[in-house]
C-alpha cells in the first residue's frame, strides 16, 4: 500500500493531538496510526509497532484519506455499546424509587433498588443521577405515595386557580412530626419584670 499523503497543516494537528495530555486516548492512537502511514511505514508494521491489527490500521488509513483529521474524531454511526436498558424500564425504576417502599427499611439503597428491580448498583446509580433522585437523602422532596395524588392535587389547585361561586376553601395543614399540644398552662405574662417579693 502506497504512503499515505498528508499535508503539513495535518500533520501539525495530529502531531499536537498525540502530544497533548488531554486528547482522547482513542483519537491519540488513531493520530499515530495515520501519522506513522504517513511516514511510509506499512500497514504490517504499523500495526505490530502499535500492537493492533492490519484491519484497524486500514481502516483508520482509510476515514483519514477521505476526511482528515476531522474523520479521526469521531466514530462511525452505530458504533459503541448499545444501550442495554430500555427507556421503559428505566421509567420502571424510577416509578418504583418514587412510589414503593423497601421492606424492612425506610427507604431504597443502591443495592436494595438493584436486587429489587434485577440490575446492578451501577445502573440504578446512573438511572437516579440522570432523573435527580437521591432517596436516602431524608431532606430532599419526597412525593406522595398516594395512588390518588394527582387527582387530588389536581382539585385542590383547582379551588385557588379557578374557585366556585360563594366558596370557601379551608386549608389545614400539619407538619410532619410536629403534633399540636392541648395547652396545660396559660402563656407567659408579656411583661418581663421581676416579680415583687
Amino acid at each position: 500500500m502506497a504512503a499515505l499523503v498528508i499535508t503539513d497543516a495535518q500533520r501539525a494537528t495530529l502531531a499536537r493531538w498525540v502530544r497533548a495530555g488531554t486528547t482522547p486516548q482513542r483519537l491519540v492512537f488513531r493520530s499515530r496510526i495515520v501519522l506513522l502511514a504517513g511516514s511510509g511505514m506499512r500497514s504490517k508494521h504499523v500495526a505490530q509497532q502499535l500492537d493492533t491489527s492490519q484491519d484497524t490500521v486500514r481502516l483508520w488509513r482509510c476515514r483519514f484519506a477521505e476526511g482528515g483529521p476531522d474523520a479521526l474524531v469521531h466514530d462511525a454511526p452505530g458504533r459503541g455499546r448499545k444501550r442495554q436498558i430500555t427507556a421503559a424500564r428505566e421509567q420502571q425504576v424510577v416509578e418504583a424509587t418514587l412510589q414503593t417502599a423497601p421492606p424492612k427499611a425506610t427507604q431504597w439503597s443502591l443495592r436494595s433498588m438493584a436486587a429489587a428491580q434485577g440490575l446492578s448498583p451501577a445502573s440504578i446509580h446512573r438511572i437516579w443521577d440522570a432523573h435527580g433522585l437521591q432517596p436516602h437523602r431524608v431532606r430532599t422532596f419526597k412525593l406522595s405515595t398516594d395512588p390518588a395524588f394527582v387527582e387530588k392535587l389536581t382539585d385542590v389547585v383547582g379551588l385557588y386557580v379557578n374557585p366556585a361561586e360563594k366558596a370557601i376553601v379551608f386549608c389545614v395543614d400539619e407538619k410532619s412530626q410536629i403534633q399540636a399540644l392541648q395547652r396545660s398552662q396559660p402563656g407567659l405574662p408579656m411583661n418581663r419584670a421581676a416579680p415583687a417579693r
